[in-house]
């Protein structure tokens, strides 16, 4: 059995057992998203680009290339905002099947939740090995955040914007966050990705994080770039371990990325593979 006290944060991010409820959307034969019964009725208004059918609700089969798709969905989203349906972010991101397959389109991002659609980011450990053992930075978050206030965060973290590939992403928000330089960046290794399914009040977040392993040389202190974080901390592992075991001050889905951290570390026991496999419930 796993540490409850861990398994606790595996849960809290995948919280919806099924899509029971919910409708399928696809682009083409690809299903990329699910939608509420009620944002499916509010699409029924645009019968020229979205098409009903056995399987749910699907872009018109005439809108072919990502761009014509793109189009037909910037246009439903007004109607939907003032429907109170999801909120502009202002940001595209890439409408994916799968994590490594083709982008079939591109939707603003503070629409992804309401469609189900996939959401794709990178989270950065950022490391540094000392004598007395393994010390990891810690960001504390902008209290001005609409998610997360004040709570513990990753060296780097953010959403893979529309055309970006993770490590393209990774340079950018280490620059923007944390101030390091692109070389000592790029050096980040991958250490693999978590992912997860949570049903909140957006809609569905259907996410997968590429997670990085970055050593951080003795006298590199990263100094916040942008309104993200107000600070950075560098905690030994074991105050890392015990604040994600005995608290919830911690960002929720950086908990999954610091758990996988830990089971590479071998800082937390799974005897039977539970937690390593919790880590993965989200979409391939």
């Amino acid at each position: 059995m796993p540490d409850p006290a861990f398994a606790r944060h595996i849960a809290a991010c995948n919280n919806i057992a099924s899509p029971a409820g919910l409708i399928a959307f696809r682009v083409g034969a690809a299903q990329v998203g699910w939608v509420s019964p009620d944002l499916a009725q509010a699409l029924t208004f645009r019968p020229r680009d979205f098409h009903f059918d056995a399987d749910g609700v699907a872009l018109a089969a005439r809108l072919r290339t990502p761009g014509q798709r793109s189009e037909a969905l910037a246009q439903a989203l007004p109607a939907l905002v003032a429907g109170g349906f999801l909120r502009i972010r202002r940001e595209l991101f890439d409408v994916r099947e799968t994590s490594g397959g083709p982008a079939l389109a591109a939707i603003d991002r503070g629409a992804l939740p309401a469609f189900g659609i996939m959401s794709q980011g990178v989270h950065v450990n950022g490391l540094v090995r000392r004598a007395d053992g393994l010390h990891i930075w810690v960001g504390v978050r902008s209290r001005d955040k609409a998610v997360a206030p004040g709570q513990l965060d990753n060296i780097v973290a953010g959403g893979i914007p529309a055309g970006l590939s993770p490590e393209e992403c990774l340079v950018k928000e280490a620059a923007e966050e944390a101030c390091l330089p692109p070389m000592l960046a790029a050096a980040a290794r991958p250490a693999g990705r978590v992912s997860y399914v949570m049903r909140n009040e957006e809609g569905l977040r259907r996410d997968v994080l590429h997670c990085y392993d970055l050593d951080i040389p003795e006298g590199v202190i990263p100094r916040p770039g942008d309104d993200e974080v107000e600070r950075f901390e560098l905690w030994p592992a074991a105050r890392v371990v015990e604040t994600v075991r005995a608290t919830d001050s911690v960002k929720f889905n950086v908990n999954l990325v610091l758990l996988d951290l830990f089971l590479r570390e071998g800082l937390v026991p799974d005897p039977d593979g539970a937690l390593r496999a919790g880590l993965d419930q989200g979409p391939d």
